[in-house]
C-alpha cells in the first residue's frame, strides 16, 4: 500500500510516522512536508492547496491512499476534487468541513439537533457586538467565525480585552475575511478534553482522548496558541463521561450530518468541556488536532494501514489502543504566537532514548544541523507505564539540552498529576 500525506506539520509528521510503522505500508509521500521527516517519508515539493498537480503525482504514482493532515486544503475542497476523478481520499467534502470553517454552521447545527454547547450570538457588525458584550458581561469568548491558524478563539476575561478583540477581528479585519463575522459565546467553566474519531459511511470508531493546553505559558498564563503540549490518557476523567461525550455529542453529530445533507467522512475533532450540566462542545474540526494527535495516535496497536483500507470499504475492524501514556511538549521559537524570531538553531537531540519520540513542525536543515522555522517548532514526547513517569522522562530529557532562542511550558500535564 503507497500513501500521501497532505501537510507539513507535526501532527503529519505523526500521521507519517504511523503509516511508516504499519505493515501494511510499503512507501509513504508526504506533500510537502518538512525537513525533519525526511527519515520518515519521501517528501514532495506540492503546495497542500496545488490540487491539479497532487492529482497529477497520486496518478503517476499510483497512491493507492491519500490522507489530508491541515483544514484549509478540507476547506476549500481538496476531497471533492479528488474524488471527482476517482480517487480515493480521507477527509470531509468541502460542505462537510463546514464544521470547521464556519463557527456559525458548526452552532446552527448543534442548536438543531439539541447537542449540547455554549450559548451564543452571531455579529458581523462591531457596535452590535460591543453591545451584546456590554449586556453580558466577563469573562466572554470571541472567536473569529472562519479558519484563523488556531489563533482565532480569544477568552476574554475583561470588557476591555472581549471589546478590543471584535474591534480587533470585525473592525480591522485582524484574520481577513475569517473574521469579518465574529461568533460571540458564554463562558464555561470545567475540565476541557479532545475527543478524536474516525468517521466514513455512519461507521464512527473513536480514538482515546487527550487533553491540550492552549496557554503559551506556565500555569495557564498567556495568549491562547495553537496548542503548547498535550497527553493521554486523561485519567482523571471517568469513562462514564467519555460514553456521555458519545452519546450526546458525537454520534449525534454524525447523524445530523447526514441529515443535513452534508455526511461527514474524516477526522471528526469535538474539543469538549466537562461543564456541572455535563460535557459541552467548544469546537468542532474536521481533522485530527495538534498536538493531540502526537500523543493520540502513538497509541495506536493496530496496523493503520489495514485500518484505513477496513474503514474506506465499509469492513469491520478491532481497532486496539495500547495502555501506555504519552506526555508531548511543545517546543516553540521566541515570540510565539504572535512575532516569531526564527533561524535559531535547535539542539542535536538525536541521542533521545527509544521512549522518546520527535515530531517536526516548523523546522529547517541548515548545513547538516535544524533551525526553529515557524513558532511551533517541534514536539517531544514520552511514553511509560503511567503519565507521571512520562512526564519526568520527557523533561528530564529536556533539561540536558540548551534551547536558546526558544521556549517551552513545564507543567504539560498538571490537571491529572
Amino acid at each position: 500500500m503507497k500513501v500521501l500525506v497532505i501537510g507539513s506539520g507535526g501532527r503529519e509528521h505523526a500521521i507519517v510516522r504511523q503509516f511508516k510503522n504499519s505493515p501494511s505500508v510499503t512507501e509513504v509521500f508526504v506533500a510537502p512536508g518538512n525537513d525533519g521527516m525526511k527519515k520518515d517519508a519521501t517528501c514532495v515539493a506540492i503546495d497542500s492547496l496545488e490540487f491539479d498537480i497532487l492529482t497529477a503525482f497520486v496518478h503517476e504514482n499510483a497512491i493507492d491512499l491519500t490522507f489530508v493532515g491541515p483544514e484549509q486544503p478540507l476547506a476549500e475542497g481538496i476531497v471533492d476534487y479528488f474524488e471527482a476523478q476517482g480517487l480515493r481520499i480521507f477527509g470531509p467534502t468541502k460542505a462537510a468541513a463546514q464544521i470547521e470553517g464556519s463557527k456559525t454552521f458548526a452552532k446552527e447545527l448543534m442548536i438543531k439537533y439539541n447537542i449540547p454547547t455554549a450559548a451564543y450570538e452571531t455579529f458581523t457588525d462591531v457596535n452590535e457586538a460591543k453591545d451584546y458584550i456590554r449586556k453580558m458581561g466577563a469573562p466572554i469568548v470571541i472567536k473569529a467565525d472562519g479558519l484563523a491558524s488556531g489563533k482565532g478563539v480569544i477568552v476574554a476575561m475583561t470588557l476591555e480585552e472581549a471589546i478590543y478583540s471584535v474591534e480587533d477581528m470585525i473592525g480591522n479585519q485582524k484574520f481577513g475575511e475569517s473574521s469579518s463575522r465574529v461568533v460571540i459565546e458564554e463562558f464555561l467553566e470545567g475540565e476541557e478534553f479532545s475527543y478524536m474519531s474516525f468517521v466514513h459511511n455512519g461507521q464512527i470508531y473513536p480514538m482515546v482522548i487527550s487533553q491540550d493546553h492552549k496557554r503559551a505559558y506556565d500555569g495557564d498564563r498567556g495568549p491562547n496558541t495553537g496548542g503548547m503540549g498535550a497527553y493521554s490518557p486523561v485519567p482523571h476523567l471517568p469513562e462514564s463521561v467519555i460514553q456521555q461525550t458519545y452519546d450526546s455529542i458525537v454520534l449525534p453529530t454524525v447523524e445530523a450530518m447526514a441529515t443535513e445533507g452534508t455526511p461527514f467522512s474524516g477526522i471528526l475533532y469535538a474539543g469538549v468541556i466537562l461543564t456541572d450540566d455535563g460535557p459541552k462542545v467548544i469546537e468542532f474540526n474536521a481533522r485530527f488536532g495538534d498536538p493531540e494527535t502526537q500523543v493520540v495516535l502513538p497509541r495506536m496497536t493496530s496496523d493503520f494501514g489495514q485500518f484505513m483500507t477496513a474503514l474506506l470499504n465499509g469492513k469491520p475492524f478491532e481497532l486496539k489502543w495500547s495502555n501506555d501514556a504519552i506526555l508531548g511538549v511543545v517546543i516553540a521559537s521566541y515570540g510565539y504566537p504572535w512575532q516569531v524570531k526564527k533561524g535559531a538553531i535547535l539542539p542535536d537531540f538525536s541521542k533521545f532514548n527509544k521512549d522518546i519520540q520527535v515530531f517536526h513542525a516548523g523546522t529547517k536543515e541548515v548545513d547538516g544541523y535544524f533551525v526553529g522555522n515557524g513558532g511551533r517548532v517541534i514536539l517531544v514526547t514520552s511514553k511509560s507505564s503511567t503519565l507521571k513517569q512520562a512526564e519526568q522522562q520527557v523533561y528530564a530529557a529536556l533539561a540536558e539540552y540548551n534551547w536558546e532562542g526558544f521556549f517551552y511550558r513545564t507543567d504539560i500535564g498538571w490537571r491529572a498529576l
